[in-house]
């Protein structure tokens, strides 16, 4: 299958909107989803963005079947462990439905570790359903660690009044 996968800009941001609004489909999760395209649009393009993105793009006579070109993208940005030094943590890999099996999963993943490893970052962090088998089962054959039951770590999260809270002194 003919694709590229570039940098992502802001006017990719309502296709990352629609994909994301999709991968929430998949994983039954889109009430969890809160943020549009106006704010990917701020958050990802502004001075100092939170993130950076990728976007897989086929050309036009690959499009999908709604007539979309832009069938894939990975959301990353740039962190830092206290024991490892520089991580990049990849927030989002998507390829729609019709386009999996291809490569161009791979080839996101594959771009977001290169970008990584020119940052001089020495791990890939990301998460994953247990439920979403055929992805683990990819990570895994990539070389790729679960490091929930190597370290027991446990992903937390503190959000709305419980982080109003927290952030009282």
């Amino acid at each position: 299958m003919d694709f590229s996968i570039r940098a992502a800009n802001q006017d990719d941001c309502r296709d990352i909107a629609r994909m994301l609004m999709e991968l929430s489909e998949y994983e039954n999760m889109t009430d969890q989803v809160k943020i549009s395209q106006k704010d990917l649009e701020q958050d990802g393009f502004s001075t100092k963005p939170f993130f950076h993105g990728i976007v897989a793009e086929v050309p036009e006579q690959h499009k999908a079947k709604e007539g979309h070109t832009k069938i894939g993208y990975a959301l990353y940005f740039y962190s830092y462990s206290s024991w490892v030094g520089r991580v990049i943590y990849m927030e989002n890999l998507y390829v729609m439905p019709e386009f999996r099996g291809k490569g161009i999963g791979k080839a996101l993943m594959s771009k977001v570790a290169q970008l990584g490893l020119a940052a001089d970052c020495t791990q890939l962090h990301f998460t994953v359903l247990d439920g979403n088998k055929s992805s683990l089962n990819f990570y895994f054959s990539q070389g790729c660690l679960n490091l929930t039951g190597k370290m027991s770590y446990q992903f937390m999260c503190c959000e709305g009044k419980a982080l109003e809270r927290l952030a009282q002194p």
